[in-house]
């Protein structure tokens, strides 16, 4: 299994989202820090739930952080999370 599909169950699993998007950006960062042959190092998660609301910004990054302890520990050197509003409306999802 991919680690972006590792990110998407992971997340799935645990926030029930109503929008998921995992882009990986390897390849935005080719030549620098942490990056590896191979790519997945790099991701963007676009993430909407309501297991967020109510919750500070820190609190939701911190919750997506934890969910994915072991990715963040083994490949993956960079995750950039966007936490969209819970009820909408959501972007097209990033299917490159």
């Amino acid at each position: 299994m991919s680690a972006t599909d590792k990110i998407a169950a992971k997340l799935t699993s645990r926030f029930d989202p109503a929008f998921l998007d995992v882009i990986d950006e390897s390849m935005l960062h080719h030549g620098h820090a942490g990056w590896r042959e191979g790519g997945e190092t790099h991701f963007r998660v676009r993430i909407a739930t309501a297991h967020f609301d109510g919750l500070s910004r820190v609190a939701q990054h911190r919750a997506v952080m934890e969910t994915l302890d072991a990715e963040l520990k083994d490949r993956v050197h960079a995750l950039t999370i966007e936490v969209l509003p819970s009820t909408g409306p959501y972007p097209v999802a990033d299917k490159a």
